[in-house]
């Protein structure tokens, strides 16, 4: 049985109180829940993920980084490499989240060096990919999602699926307040599962989860969790309050 998994990407919010805090509060609300087969995780902001971790101990939660540089060391002012994550106690990274693609210019073939720095590196690679508004109103966001799985992750070898998460998320989607509906979160995640059993093993794409990004909140996350293929969410806004959140992971 694959593994479901509610991740809360805390982007560039809360300071180092606020970060304590919301850690608390949601260690709170989920100290009592049955979390037999779902992952709780939550990304901090770099500067406060040791401290996260540190909190986070003896708890349900999971601390994983927003992204990583793809080289061991080097002149690259502001970047962070995993063996910088791993001597802090990260064991999972996301990349290539549509912010990081859109905002700084993050391509392919970028994103596909970060999978295999960070699947190299024993790091666990939460992975990101989504089309935009105009590729889902011409019917090509099939063809984009394949073409991004493609470029960037399908290269891999077989045995590296134990460490992918995939996330989809739906550009137009996502902090817009817009919602892709149940059927198609699930109609896209069953053609992901299938372009991973293509690929590989139909084993393998049974076994992977895969998350929806996009708008999740505490109103609709049942009924997207409720599709087969729907393996839990990487959320965004509603991650940044204990009660939002927690209610979101109950609803798996």
């Amino acid at each position: 049985m694959r593994q479901k998994i509610v991740a809360g990407n805390w982007k560039m919010n809360n300071d180092k109180e606020e970060t304590k805090t919301l850690i608390e509060g949601l260690k709170k609300e989920i100290e009592n829940l049955p979390l037999d087969n779902t992952r709780v995780i939550v990304a901090p902001s770099f500067v406060n993920l040791e401290s996260a971790v540190n909190q986070s101990e003896d708890s349900n939660i999971e601390v994983v980084a927003q992204n990583m540089h793809q080289t061991k060391n080097g002149a690259y002012t502001g970047e962070v490499s995993a063996d910088m994550l791993k001597s802090i106690g990260i064991k999972s990274v996301i990349i290539g989240h549509s912010e990081r693609r859109s905002i700084f210019n993050e391509n392919d073939e970028i994103l596909a060096e970060k999978v295999d720095a960070a699947l190299a590196n024993g790091l666990e690679v939460i992975f990101c990919f989504g089309e935009k508004l105009e590729e889902r109103k011409t019917d090509n966001h099939l063809l984009e999602v394949g073409s991004q799985l493609k470029n960037s992750i399908l290269h891999i070898a077989a045995e590296d699926w134990k460490n992918v998460v995939l996330a989809y998320e739906p550009v137009w989607a996502i902090g817009t307040g817009e919602t892709a509906s149940p059927e198609q979160a699930q109609e896209m995640h069953a053609f992901i599962r299938n372009v991973v059993a293509k690929n590989f093993t139909q084993e393998i794409a049974d076994n992977v989860s895969i998350l929806y990004g996009g708008s999740v909140k505490p109103t609709n996350a049942e009924e997207i969790f409720s599709k087969p293929d729907v393996d839990g969410g990487l959320i965004g806004g509603a991650s940044l309050k204990a009660t939002d959140f927690s209610a979101i992971i109950k609803a798996i």
